[in-house]
């Protein structure tokens, strides 16, 4: 838990938060070439959630990609802590104050579904990218 970078420990409290919401979640999760996402949710229903953790002001100002993850999720999240200012998060969007054991969600995003196909291969890559990971702390030496 120490050796965690800021960012890290605000996805670990979302995490744990999106599991008492029935969520399953991936952090550093991969939509599509050139996006990673900070972690993205699975609800019970099959909806799926971004958050994009953002540990200080200078962090979220060097973030210029986030509106293209919006086509990639029903519903888009900043997760910050309390010493965030935020002010400077745009207005459409969820807000999730969190640190490293839990967060809250303090504005729901707006609900805006991603496409049925779009939304089966998501979910495919998600379970996928989910099972790697797993196998590769089974068997870090096997390298899939």
């Amino acid at each position: 838990m120490l050796d965690l970078q800021p960012g890290q420990k605000l996805a670990r409290g979302v995490a744990r938060h999106l599991t008492s919401l029935g969520f399953v979640s991936v952090e550093e999760f991969v939509p599509a070439r050139g996006l990673r996402v900070d972690v993205m949710g699975l609800g019970p229903k099959g909806e799926l959630w971004v958050i994009e953790c953002k540990s200080c002001r200078a962090d979220f100002q060097a973030d210029g990609k986030w509106e293209g993850y919006l086509e990639w999720c029903d519903r888009y999240f900043w997760a910050v802590d309390t010493e965030f200012p935020v002010d400077l998060l745009p207005e459409g969007t969820g807000l999730i104050i969190a640190d490293a054991y839990d967060g809250e969600i303090i504005r729901m995003a707006p609900d805006d579904p991603v496409a049925p196909a779009r939304r089966k291969m998501l979910i495919q890559k998600f379970a996928t990218h989910a099972a790697r990971r797993l196998h590769g702390l089974r068997d870090p030496g096997f390298g899939i």
